[in-house]
C-alpha cells in the first residue's frame, strides 16, 4: 500500500523554527490531498495544514501566518515550515495522503516539543 515516513521533528525554544518532511512511498499514480495533523497530550487530533495537488492550501486559525505547508509532486513529498513556535504548539505531528473518501493514509508521527 502507501507508505508515509515524517522527518524533521524535534526538541526547539520557543521563536524557533523547525521544517517537517513527509515522504509517500507505494503505488499510486498522485495524491490529491496532503496534510499535516497533530495531537496534543489529553487532547483530540486536529487539522494543521493541508494541500492539495494544485496547491491549494488551508491551515487551522492557530497556525495561519506562522507555518507554511508546501508540497513536491515529482517526489510525493509533503513539508510544514513551522516557525514562531510556541509551546502549545507541542505534540505528535502526523502527515496524512488522501486519495479519495475510501483511501488515505497516516504516518507514524513525529514529536514536536516546544520548550524553554
Amino acid at each position: 500500500q502507501v507508505q508515509l515516513v515524517e522527518s524533521g521533528g524535534g526538541l526547539v525554544q520557543p521563536g524557533g523554527s523547525l521544517r517537517l518532511s513527509c515522504a509517500a512511498s507505494g503505488t499510486f499514480f498522485s495524491i490529491n490531498v496532503m496534510g499535516w495533523y497533530r495531537q496534543a497530550p489529553g487532547k483530540q487530533r486536529e487539522l494543521v495544514a493541508t494541500i492539495s495537488s494544485g496547491g491549494s492550501t488551508d491551515y487551522a486559525y492557530s497556525v495561519k501566518g506562522r507555518f507554511t505547508i508546501s508540497r513536491d509532486n515529482p517526489k510525493n513529498t509533503v513539508y510544514l515550515q513551522m516557525n514562531s513556535l510556541k509551546p502549545e504548539d507541542t505534540a505528535v505531528y502526523y502527515c496524512n495522503a488522501g486519495f479519495d473518501r475510501a483511501r488515505n493514509y497516516w504516518g507514524q508521527g513525529t514529536q514536536v516539543t516546544v520548550s524553554s
